[in-house]
């Protein structure tokens, strides 16, 4: 795809990770920050819409606290409480110089994975937008338990990072491209740090499970790394959006993007386009149960997106409510698909590998055929 076509784009979201947003000592890199306003007042006042999912806070309140380490109970939580008011505090001067309003949004796990809060933030960052107003957005770090919580140990969350974080915003809003920027180029062909050789990849037409094995862990001061990022790439791509990885150290590094230059790497749409809900059920909510099946019902589903049938589930794993969302794994434990239940965990367990016919006799009652309808089912390849 040419860069000019690559940039024609409306709504924009991007994200702007710890270390793009702090110097070599761990203070604001202050100046960095104001061109990143600079260039985002420059797309606004074109006529863009635009996001912002920042990271920092955590880093940000670690060093005003004069911390070495954010291990311990609490203290990642203290660190954010401290470091967003600051990082907000040059979000608002800095846009308050080009006459534009901002709006500090903190979200968790929930307002994505309960259905009806994701419907509401959808709302209000829909008429943020129409009023003018950038919406900041970042992990709520100091109320989120997820990670401390050891009843929750074996939830799949829907996101502990912002870059899955930016991908959600951007397909919960339908933007049209989500720009990724860190202290990486882009994705090359094996680690750069690693391997003097490998060779800097321009454009991505899918991403497979080839280009995620191009991955690698999260870089010093950040959650993310190179592996969430191609993560948070399918995701916006199946949708039909566009993604860019790009290095946030780049001087004005946005105004060179939309100059049409020759920055990061392109991560093209697919032809898939998954609709709201399918998104939501693949990517936007919180996974406790797991529903094992056999190789017919996979390839089923797979194949001819068919509805999930108790014959087909071999075992039932984890407590789960009718109408929450689990996770639909092969003999090998291994995921392929997400989808809603039309039966909870117990009734799953009675009815797993009989014939729908026999629904009625094992439970009494019948309120679906299918454990899982194929419009409530979405393939994760």
């Amino acid at each position: 795809m040419q860069r000019k076509d690559f940039i024609d784009v409306k709504r924009i979201v991007i994200k702007l990770g710890t270390n793009v947003l702090r110097n070599e000592d761990g203070e604001v890199a202050v100046s960095r920050i104001y061109s990143f306003i600079e260039d985002i007042s420059k797309l606004i006042k074109n006529g863009k819409e635009v996001i912002v999912v920042t990271s920092g806070a955590v880093g940000l309140g670690k060093k005003k606290l004069n911390l070495d380490s954010t291990d311990g109970d609490g203290i990642k939580q203290a660190c954010a409480a401290v470091g967003q008011s600051r990082l907000m505090s040059y979000y608002e001067a800095g846009f308050a110089g080009f006459d534009i309003p901002v709006a500090q949004i903190l979200l968790t796990e929930d307002d994505f994975s309960m259905r009806h809060r994701y419907l509401s933030l959808r709302t209000t960052l829909n008429k943020l937008i129409e009023l003018g107003v950038v919406p900041i957005i970042n992990q709520n770090d100091t109320v989120s338990t997820i990670e401390l919580n050891d009843m929750l140990s074996g939830m799949q969350v829907c996101f502990s990072d912002n870059d899955k974080l930016s991908a959600l915003v951007a397909s919960e809003l339908d933007a049209d491209l989500l720009i990724l920027l860190s202290d990486i180029d882009g994705l090359y062909n094996a680690n750069p740090k690693e391997n003097p050789e490998a060779e800097f990849i321009r454009e991505v037409e899918c991403v497979n499970d080839e280009i995620l094995g191009l991955g690698s862990g999260a870089s010093d001061g950040g959650r993310g790394g190179m592996k969430t990022k191609l993560e948070a790439a399918k995701l916006v791509t199946r949708f039909g959006g566009k993604v860019l990885i790009a290095n946030g150290k780049v001087p004005y590094v946005i105004n060179k993007i939309f100059s049409a230059e020759e920055i990061g790497t392109m991560f093209v749409p697919s032809n898939e386009n998954l609709s709201g809900k399918k998104r939501w059920i693949g990517y936007a909510t919180n996974i406790r149960g797991k529903l094992i099946v056999n190789s017919g019902a996979k390839n089923a589903i797979i194949d001819r997106c068919t509805s999930l049938l108790p014959i087909g589930i071999i075992e039932v794993i984890n407590d789960f409510k009718q109408g929450e969302v689990v996770s639909i794994c092969d003999e090998s434990g291994v995921e392929f698909a997400r989808g809603m239940v039309n039966y909870d965990s117990n009734e799953c367990s009675k009815i797993a590998g009989a014939h729908s016919d026999s629904i009625l006799e094992i439970l009494g009652y019948k309120n679906y055929d299918a454990v899982i309808t194929r419009d409530n089912i979405t393939n994760l390849d």
